[in-house]
């Protein structure tokens, strides 16, 4: 695993895991997909760690999806299939995940990346970091999405506005609305969630990590009745001319930035 795009960090039996692409606001490349894909089998094989806490290098957490990689699934049908696929099992791979996962949020979370961030076990925000659901305005369904986490965390009610929308929940909204459970400042985002691992490590580790998949058997339930359907409708969406649309005015954009 490179640790370039994603660094894996010990501090005793804890574990970060550090989306490692701050000039890309840690957007999710393909590498760095499969990458995040194949962490949790990897940190659940190393006997010693006990907790992950999960962040991101630079100002952003994950602005979810990388331009190219979107392009490319609206233009490759077999990669296209293979994303689903991925995006399927990073989605399985993380409510199945036997450690507590503390997500420290340090700057925007946005599309896969807000998925990311509430498949955690427990959220730390900064106070000036977001999470905001941009599946639907980019003209995709979220397949891999709040779809399936919100409603669990939130009144459906709630869920649907932000996912109908795709606005931004500031950090105070997503603790009062229950996507976060502790608000800080910046600077103390990382000792606070890096604390609370080592409590947790210290716990006894039958115990913590049975009533997390205890726990979990309810988002894992949901994700079994809702993840087949989402993700066959959001691989339908990359079909629609729409999405087309906006994938190459996006591209565009990110090519006459690099002039």
């Amino acid at each position: 695993m490179s640790d370039e795009i994603l660094k894996i960090e010990s501090d005793g039996a804890v574990r970060i895991v550090t989306l490692n692409k701050p000039d890309s606001l840690n957007a999710l490349s393909y590498e760095l997909h499969l990458e995040l894909c194949n962490v949790w089998q990897r940190i659940a094989s190393d006997w010693e760690a006990r907790v992950v806490v999960l962040t991101g290098a630079g100002r952003a957490f994950c602005a979810g999806g990388d331009v190219s990689g979107f392009l490319e699934k609206v233009t490759n049908v077999d990669r296209r299939r293979h994303g689903m696929r991925e995006a399927g099992r990073l989605v399985t791979e993380m409510l199945r995940f036997h450690l507590p996962v503390i997500a420290a949020i340090n700057g925007p979370a946005v599309g896969l990346g807000a998925s990311l961030a509430t498949m955690a076990d427990i959220v730390y925000m900064a106070d000036t970091a977001f999470i905001a659901d941009t599946h639907v305005t980019m003209g995709l369904v979220a397949g891999d999405g709040g779809a399936i986490t919100w409603p669990a965390m939130m009144s459906i009610l709630r869920a649907k506005e932000y996912l109908f929308t795709g606005e931004r929940i500031y950090a105070k909204d997503a603790k009062e609305i229950g996507l976060a459970n502790k608000v800080l400042a910046p600077e103390e985002l990382m000792p606070a969630a890096l604390e609370l691992a080592h409590k947790l490590a210290a716990h006894p580790a039958q115990a913590l990590q049975d009533t997390k998949r205890a726990v979990n058997l309810h988002l894992n339930a949901a994700a079994g009745r809702v993840l087949p359907y989402a993700l066959a409708a959001e691989e339908v969406s990359f079909s629609q001319p729409e999405v087309a649309r906006i994938a190459r005015d996006l591209a565009a954009k990110a090519d006459g930035g690099k002039g």
